[in-house]
Formats: C-alpha cells, sequence, structure tokens
C-alpha cells in the first residue's frame, strides 16, 4: 500500500521534469506510506516515478518503490495489494519469469511483460498503478474495478502529472488550485464529489475498472476492464446454471474465499467490528481461516451510552465468544474537536462522511496494526439498504396517476420532482440519495458557478451511465447503482483518506469484482441468499436483533441542528465545503 506519484513529459515543448516538484508530490503523501520512500527520473528527464511505502507484502528493501523488473525494462510506482498474487507468480515462473522480491507488485510487472493490458481481468484486489515501458515508451496506468484505490491527474496538453491525492498534486506548486463548479454541484447534490470530478477545475480521476496508454501524443482514449451493470448483465444468461448448485452453499464457499484471499499479509491484521451482520460475519469467518489470534476494534461514544446506539456492548459480547482480542475506543466531543482541523486537512476530497472512519482507523494505528478487514461493501452487495425497496417504489408511484398529486399532500422539496424525474430507476436514485436540490445551490455557491456546474455534470447522465447495461433486474439495478455511486465516491473514498491518514490498509473482502461475478447470478431477482445466509455463521442474539446502522453523534460534536438527520447533514455539507475551499 502506497501514496504514488507520475510525471510524463509527452508533448515536444513539454519542460523537462523538476526534482523538486517530483518530491513534494511523493513527499506529501508521507503517511501514505512511512515505511519507505522513493523516486526515480529518467536520464532525459521526461518521465519520472515516485512512491511513499506502507510495507505489508514482502517487509524487505527489495519492496521498495519505484520498482524495476529484473530486466531493467518495466519500472512501475503501484498502490494497493493483490491477493491472488501468489498464484499468478506461480503461473509466471512456469512461462520463464525470473523475480527479485517476493512483493506482489513485482507479479504486476511480469504479468504486464506477458500479457500487456490484458493483464487486468487477472488480477484479484485493489489497485492503482502507473507501469512506464523503455522498449515503446509509452505509461500504462490502471484502476481497479470497484475503484478502491485513488488516482488522480492532471493534463495540461504536454505534461501529465499523476498522484494518489488531489492534495499531492497541489503540493507540487503547478497544477492550479481554481475550483471546479461541476465538482462544487456534486459534492452539494449527492454529499461527495461523483468521479472523475474533484474539486479543482484541473484535475480529474481516473475512473474505477478503467485503463489508458499515455505516449508522445497524449493520452489515448480510455478503456473499460470492469463495469459492475455488465456483471449483472451478464449474470442474466447465467441463471439456468443457479439451479444446479445449492445457492446456500455456494454464497458461503465464494464469501469464504473472498475473505481467506484478503488476509494474505506479512503483517498482522485486525478487523473493524460493529453490532452489524456484516461486520460481525466477516470476523467470525475471519477470526475461522486466521492462523493467529485475530484483533478487532469497536468504536464507543459517551453521548450513546446505554440507548440502542451503543454498539460497544454488543461487540464486547461477540468478540469474547469468538476469542478475538478486542478493543473498544472511546471517542469523546474533545477528542472530536481537538481532531477536526487535521481530517479536514487529510479529507482531500469533500465528503459528508468518514468521520467515523478517521477514529477506528486511529485506534487500529494506536495498537500497531497494519491491515483492517471492513464489512464495506455488504449492504450494497446484499440488499441491505432501504433503497432496494424505495426506488422500485418511487418509480412505480411516479408512472402512477397519483404522480400529480403527490405535491399536493407532501410538503417535502423532493415531492415536487417525483413525476419529472423520478420515473426512472437513475431519477428515483436521485431523490432517494440526494442531499441538496439543483435550484438550493445558488444561495451556497453562488449564480454562475451553480448554473455551470449542474451544466457540467450532468448529474442525471453520470447516473444513467452507471446503468449501461441495463442490470435487467429491480435488485440489480438497485445493487448496480449503489455500488457505482454511493458506495464509490462516499464510502470507498472515505474508507482509504481516512485509514491512510493513520497509516492503516483496509480491506473490504464483499468488494470484490471476483466474489460479484459468481453470486451475481444468485442476487439478480431479490438477493436471497444475502444477509440471512451471511448471518447464518452468527449466534441467535446477534442474528436476530434488528438492524440499527452504525451512528457517530455529530449533532452534539459540530453544534448541528436539533433537526432531521438529513437538516444536519446539509449543515454539516456546508461545513465541509468552507473547510476545503
Amino acid at each position: 500500500m502506497c501514496g504514488i506519484t507520475a510525471i510524463f513529459a509527452y508533448g515536444d515543448s513539454a519542460a523537462p521534469v523538476r526534482a523538486a516538484e517530483l518530491d513534494a508530490i511523493t513527499e506529501s503523501m508521507r503517511s501514505r506510506g512511512p515505511d519507505a520512500g522513493a523516486t526515480w527520473i529518467e536520464p532525459d528527464r521526461r518521465v519520472a516515478l515516485g512512491s511513499r511505502r506502507l510495507a505489508i507484502i514482502d517487509l524487505s528493501d527489495e519492496g521498495t518503490q519505484p520498482m524495476f523488473d529484473v530486466e531493467r525494462e518495466l519500472v512501475i510506482a503501484f498502490n494497493g495489494e493483490i491477493y491472488n498474487y501468489r498464484e499468478l507468480r506461480a503461473s509466471l515462473e512456469r512461462r520463464g519469469a525470473r523475480f527479485h522480491s517476493r512483493t506482489d507488485t513485482e507479479v504486476v510487472l511480469q504479468l504486464y511483460r506477458h500479457e500487456g493490458e490484458r493483464m487486468l481481468p487477472l488480477l484479484r484486489g485493489m489497485y492503482a498503478f502507473t507501469i512506464w515501458d523503455t522498449r515503446a515508451r509509452r505509461m500504462f496506468v490502471a484502476r481497479d474495478p470497484y475503484g478502491l484505490k485513488p488516482l488522480y491527474y492532471a493534463d495540461d496538453g504536454s505534461t501529465i502529472r499523476l498522484a494518489s491525492e488531489v492534495k499531492a498534486l497541489l503540493a507540487g506548486g503547478v497544477v492550479s488550485r481554481a475550483i471546479d463548479p461541476a465538482g462544487a454541484a456534486g459534492f452539494f447534490l449527492t454529499g461527495s464529489v461523483p468521479e472523475p470530478f474533484t474539486i479543482r477545475r484541473d484535475v480529474k480521476l481516473v475512473e474505477a475498472g478503467t485503463s489508458f496508454h499515455i505516449d508522445q501524443r497524449g493520452r489515448n482514449e480510455p478503456q473499460t476492464h470492469h463495469s459492475i451493470a455488465s456483471v449483472f448483465s451478464r449474470a442474466r444468461a447465467q441463471r439456468g446454471v443457479v439451479g444446479l448448485t445449492e445457492p446456500e452453499i455456494t454464497f458461503q464457499e465464494r464469501v469464504e474465499e473472498s475473505i481467506a484471499h484478503h488476509l494474505a499479509s506479512d503483517v498482522p491484521v485486525g478487523v473493524f467490528l460493529s453490532a452489524g451482520i456484516d461486520s460481525s460475519a466477516l470476523t467470525a469467518i475471519a477470526a475461522r481461516r486466521y492462523a493467529e489470534q485475530l484483533r478487532t476494534f469497536t468504536l464507543a461514544f459517551e453521548e450513546f451510552r446505554g440507548s440502542s446506539g451503543d454498539e460497544a456492548p454488543i461487540a464486547e459480547r461477540f468478540a469474547r465468544e469468538i476469542g478475538t482480542l478486542h478493543t473498544t475506543r472511546v471517542v469523546t466531543r474533545d477528542e472530536f474537536r481537538s481532531d477536526l482541523p487535521a481530517i479536514f486537512a487529510a479529507m482531500d476530497q469533500p465528503t459528508i462522511d468518514g468521520v467515523n472512519t478517521w477514529f477506528i482507523s486511529k485506534a487500529v494505528h494506536e495498537a500497531g496494526v497494519k491491515v483492517a478487514l471492513s464489512g464495506v461493501g455488504g449492504d450494497e452487495l446484499f440488499g441491505g439498504y432501504p433503497s432496494f425497496r424505495t426506488v422500485p417504489q418511487i418509480t412505480r408511484m411516479a408512472r402512477s396517476p397519483l404522480a400529480a398529486i403527490v405535491p399536493v399532500f407532501s410538503r417535502h422539496p423532493k415531492a415536487a420532482l417525483l413525476a419529472t424525474i423520478g420515473r426512472t430507476y437513475a431519477g428515483a436514485y436521485l431523490l432517494k440519495r440526494g442531499l441538496f436540490l439543483p435550484h438550493e445551490l445558488p444561495s451556497i455557491i453562488g449564480e454562475e458557478m451553480a448554473r455551470e456546474g449542474v451544466e457540467q455534470l450532468s448529474m442525471m447522465k453520470l447516473v444513467e451511465k452507471a446503468l449501461v447495461p441495463d442490470p435487467g433486474t429491480p435488485y440489480a439495478r438497485v445493487a448496480t447503482l449503489e455500488a457505482s455511486l454511493y458506495m464509490r465516491n462516499q464510502l470507498l473514498r472515505d474508507a482509504d483518506w481516512a485509514s491512510m491518514a493513520h497509516s492503516v490498509e483496509v480491506r473490504t473482502p464483499f468488494v470484490d469484482a471476483a466474489l460479484l461475478r459468481q453470486l451475481a447470478p444468485l442476487l439478480l431477482e431479490t438477493g436471497r441468499v444475502g444477509k440471512n445466509v451471511l448471518a447464518a455463521c452468527l449466534p441467535d442474539w446477534l442474528r436476530n436483533r434488528p438492524k440499527t446502522g452504525f451512528f457517530v453523534p455529530m449533532r452534539e460534536w459540530a453544534d448541528l441542528p436539533p433537526d432531521a438527520t438529513s437538516t444536519r447533514m446539509r449543515s454539516w455539507a456546508k461545513l465541509v465545503w468552507r473547510a476545503a475551499t
């Protein structure tokens, strides 16, 4: 796990790479990789790579990046983990590949040598990387299927700069800090900045599941190597084989396999443990599959003590029963206020979430643990959100004669939009997940920025794009939307910045492209092998408790209005925006 940098002065008139800029970008990401750091500049100063390393696989100096292959023809800056790297390495060695380390990074290099861009579907893991090919004199850039690891770029038409953080690119002193209206509009409409936009005009995000090359002519068109919608669409043709096996057995085997892959590490592994089904089942399975005693971590808040929102007693009881070494970390209002400047500094992209991940990652770091598993993705995969019911309901309501009279009886501001945008799954999803409405933006970010931002963003088109090709069923459409939008732009991005600020790697076994391909045919209709089968490994007292969700006492901590949750989040969004800009 690392923070990576790449600069390619591809244009004839481009200035040579400056070591000072490369060093500034790379060094600004020290928390992402405190164990080692290095940079490399090609002799002609047209290409440069940098890396800060968090050592997880192969702790020796051989894992330091930027890394050359044995042949000294390929060099890589890699951020992420490849969980099937041992199998891939064995296959490559049978084909004659040679290695100088035990890292997954070098496996990626050799796989690229043998397969080129066709390598990407073979990788099981999270990644964002750049490879410079000295033979072809071009750079290859790729990002993992779900977008677990970020990679941003700024391309001025003659030089492209890439880094794991927006703020890192700005630290180089060349990329403009000007606000992007589309990024601003996207943040207030959804609570996070939708990719490929950022809040900086000249910085974009390499989209999840895509790759591209850069040569002396610049960037070529991105190629898509993974699409959640496509997986569900293809799964419709596989419905006939579902009945050939017991769905519950298939489900259990595939989930356990994914968790086992995500435990691969040369350093101790922990788990974020709440009182929910997803993290509890993840912990139970990981405790069985992990060779040592598993570490578990739970947050507690004085404001929730003795209430249904206090997950600590339940998590502690469960941890005792399965034998993990458990830590309950109490977070206070004073600590939140003390940490708030650091939270905003680390946030990179504004978001209304992520505070919980900041503090649980802080607890993991305090315990000396570098890797933690998270149950993020369980709700998106197994239908745990109310949206799996409400989004189809909204579309049916919007298509009925009642749509025209709903605004008469409802004072909710979204009611007026039901008949106009609620008829499609994209529109219904925006109504369900939206934070502010477009007509509210001028009073927040100004008339001109709001108008330009809404036009450039085309939020409806972004949502519709996630549903191409059609996933095919109501369940699959909502699962695709939640994973491609809310999870990708908010939950996964928050998990990255908040954990990396504490030099902790977060792994998400339920967010796994191979697992999705395996389970999609079983999940098309109702997710019928979802939560119930996942919960089968849990004791009755935990399995049968009602879902409560995980909350941080933001109202008390940040002095937010004592109104509905949506109102508090709108107030928090304005506070975050002021800090971000």
